[in-house]
């Protein structure tokens, strides 16, 4: 939009959460995941744009979520330890303060977060636990089922999405839930996410229900 800091594009496209959260609400729709920064991203883009993000997420996106009147249980999916301090409290801090309200809605944010990680880190638990065990890695490869990756995954108490909702023209899932978005509907959207409208969302539900309608 032609600012003079692009990064001011992260504040409104945290902003824009509580916009799009309120539409699934009024959908129905009690189980959302945002992906809010890869692994990938905290390496790899500048320091400054990274800093600032993470400001972004510790005072817009945690401190909001946590209020007295809010309506999202919040979970966390990712390597919290590659995130600064800071930004990594925020985020269990809104966590355990939304975990026992009773809530039926549930959102998880996905920040230093990579589907390829997840599957790793799944798959080192499997094995550590074996090894706990006294199982041997033979013994581990005969019996190792999906089911037991699953249940290591980082969104293990959440169903696997419905639709994924890519904004930003692109046509690839960026590492997003590739193991649980195996059987998802996609819809892949050219707006970028701050300038994602409401008209955009209902054409995703209504293309995920035409879809579904065939099936």
């Amino acid at each position: 939009m032609g600012l003079d800091n692009p990064s001011l594009g992260h504040r409104y496209g945290a902003e824009h959460l509580e916009h799009v959260l309120d539409w699934c609400d009024q959908a129905g729709i009690k189980q959302v995941t945002v992906y809010l920064a890869s692994l990938d991203n905290l390496s790899k883009r500048d320091e400054s744009e990274v800093d600032f993000l993470m400001r972004v997420i510790e005072e817009v996106i945690a401190e909001r979520l946590a209020r007295p009147d809010g309506r999202w249980q919040v979970h966390v999916a990712g390597r919290l330890d590659a995130l600064p301090d800071d930004t990594a409290h925020a985020l269990k801090a809104v966590r355990d303060v939304t975990l026992d309200r009773g809530l039926t809605r549930h959102l998880t944010i996905a920040v230093g977060y990579d589907g390829r990680a997840e599957v790793t880190d799944a798959v080192r638990a499997v094995l550590e636990e074996a090894a706990d065990g006294g199982e041997s890695l033979t013994d581990v490869a005969e019996r190792i089922t999906v089911e037991d990756i699953a249940r290591h995954l980082y969104t293990k108490e959440m169903p696997d999405p419905d639709l994924v909702i890519r904004t930003s023209g692109e046509r690839r899932l960026s590492g997003f839930l590739i193991w649980q978005s195996a059987y998802s509907e996609l819809h892949f959207c050219d707006v970028h996410w701050p300038g994602f409208r409401h008209i955009d969302f209902l054409r995703a539900l209504r293309s995920y229900a035409k879809r579904k309608n065939r099936t």
